[in-house]
């Protein structure tokens, strides 16, 4: 039986997908309060399952229960060009799983039951008979929470040996609900496909112009809502801070309504990385609060 070079293995499991759970899971361990002295094994344990693990697992899923949608949207991928052959992409998806699993099991229950509903959304998102990608209004909420709230609190989690501050887990669920625009962002490259195939992402489904104004617009009041809190929690500096975030975001995306889809990579190179310095910049504001038992 043919079996897939490395290389081909590697490019499957898409490691440039891999920064943003790994990031998310470092702002959890930044808002967790807690100092990293000592911590170091723990915290790389934890950076490998939030991206070369589940994250990998994500991406090996999509591609095997995507490889049609592939072979029309981009031929050239592992499995649809045969350098995957065979059912090794469904092997690779599981095996990843199990891993995945195992990694969380040794780093304490509440990593292990995030790992484990973070895995679940992985599945379900690709697979049938439930394939949430179907629709862009769960497909991109379920990937928003895998790839920033569950690695998000998994960080905290993994620090604290605890269940995080509830102000830990407010801030995860903002920039959660945020990343369902940036999941739409991914959207644009792929509609026409996606309409041969019956998947209704929100370009799709509301056409071009009006997608890109409700990614906006999404990923933009979460922010909102985030600088209210850091004003309210007394972290004054930082609410200014992701505000003059926001702002920048905000002219970007002026630039990006003009042409939705000749410019969706474009802002999800540049909005994107304001948007993740925000999310930094408001775990750093938390890290005093907690350390101090406030």
């Amino acid at each position: 039986m043919a079996t897939p070079a490395p290389s081909a293995v590697v490019e499957l499991l898409k490691p440039l997908t891999w920064f943003a759970p790994m990031w998310a899971f470092a702002c959890g361990v930044v808002s967790s309060g807690v100092p990293a002295a000592g911590q170091w094994p723990v915290i790389a344990a934890g950076v490998l399952l939030a991206g070369p693990l589940v994250c990998a697992t994500s991406q090996a899923a999509n591609d095997w229960f995507d490889r049609e949608v592939d072979a029309i949207n981009e031929p050239g991928r592992p499995i649809p060009s045969g350098r995957v052959p065979g059912r090794w992409g469904l092997w690779l998806a599981a095996a990843w799983t199990a891993l995945s699993l195992a990694v969380a099991a040794a780093l304490g229950p509440w990593i292990l039951a995030a790992a484990a509903f973070g895995l679940i959304l992985a599945w379900i998102y690709s697979a049938p008979p439930v394939r949430l990608k179907r629709n862009g209004w769960w497909g991109n909420a379920a990937v928003a929470l895998c790839y920033e709230g569950l690695p998000w609190f998994t960080g905290a989690a993994v620090m604290a040996a605890a269940l995080p501050d509830r102000r830990v887990l407010a801030l995860a669920l903002l920039y959660s609900v945020g990343a369902h625009g940036i999941m739409t962002l991914n959207d644009f490259k792929s509609v026409a496909g996606d309409r041969r195939t019956g998947i209704a992402s929100l370009p799709v489904q509301l056409g071009p112009a009006r997608a890109a104004r409700l990614a906006c617009w999404v990923m933009a009041l979460p922010q909102v809502a985030v600088v209210a809190l850091l004003a309210a929690w007394d972290r004054p500096w930082y609410a200014v801070l992701v505000a003059a975030l926001l702002a920048g975001q905000a002219a970007l995306m002026v630039r990006f309504l003009a042409d939705p889809r000749g410019r969706a990579a474009w802002y999800n190179g540049t909005g994107t990385t304001l948007y993740v310095l925000g999310m930094l910049a408001a775990a750093l504001a938390l890290r005093p609060l907690l350390q101090g038992g406030a």
